[in-house]
């Protein structure tokens, strides 16, 4: 008897192990169609060939590009990350975790000179607050505290853009090329807006990373578009807020 019962637990617990196995190895869809490897695998849009003969005149200009715009959102959701989607700064972040992307100080001139690494830009934003605390309960003894200020991807609101604007005579149109993006955090002093500009990466490295970075297209599910669709063909709002010029202003 005890043999039989033994026999039925054994059968009974192989079935459990092979049903969890099949949840596992065989999700149900969740959609109209399965998720592909095509967003995965693709190109960066190829720019037209250029020539410096060609070139009748040129300008260089930052603009910035504000996440809280409605035009803009897809910039900054989602929050969190959902099958496919994440917001610009997650991705960036992870491309710079895993190696794909080099980061570059912020310096006056713009320029990508000094490396950093992910870990690097994490310290920067992680703040010790020493304060000085009164327990709620007699004596009220006062005591030592350090608050902790992490890095929050959240507060990155605003994203700066040094292109170059240039005439080309040989197609008669005006062009343009984006060589740099700076991601901008937006975070709250004595009741005060203050900006604070994280670090710099150059776009033609980063386009690779972008053409596989899926954005959400709140008009058309079934049309996928990419981060270096949206810079592309220019799908966001934003504003100069410098040009080159003798004053550099």
């Amino acid at each position: 008897m005890k043999k039989i019962i033994l026999s039925i637990l054994t059968f009974t617990l192989l079935l459990s192990f092979g049903s969890m196995g099949q949840i596992i190895d065989d999700t149900p869809q969740d959609g109209l169609f399965t998720a592909d490897d095509q967003m995965l695998e693709k190109e960066p849009i190829p720019y037209p060939s250029i020539r410096k003969a060609d070139i009748m005149w040129s300008k260089r200009v930052w603009r910035e590009i504000d996440f809280r715009q409605k035009f803009n959102q897809k910039f900054y959701f989602p929050i969190d990350p959902q099958q496919n989607w994440k917001s610009f700064i997650v991705i960036v972040l992870d491309a710079l975790k895993e190696g794909e992307l080099t980061a570059y100080d912020i310096s006056n001139t713009d320029e990508l000179l000094i490396p950093l690494t992910y870990n690097e830009i994490i310290a920067r934003e992680t703040f010790e607050d020493h304060r000085v605390m009164r327990r709620s309960y007699p004596p009220y003894e006062e005591y030592d505290t350090v608050i902790y200020t992490q890095f929050q991807p959240t507060q990155v609101m605003r994203l700066r853009i040094k292109e170059d604007w240039y005439f080309d005579r040989q197609r008669s149109q005006m062009m343009v090329r984006i060589q740099a993006l700076c991601p901008v955090m937006i975070k709250e002093r004595n009741g005060e807006e203050v900006t604070s500009p994280l670090f710099w990466i150059s776009y033609p490295e980063a386009r690779k990373v972008f053409a596989r970075s899926m954005v959400f297209n709140e008009y058309n599910s079934a049309m996928r578009l990419s981060y270096d669709e949206i810079f592309w063909k220019r799908l966001f709002d934003s504003y100069i807020y410098k040009e080159q010029n003798v004053y550099d202003r």
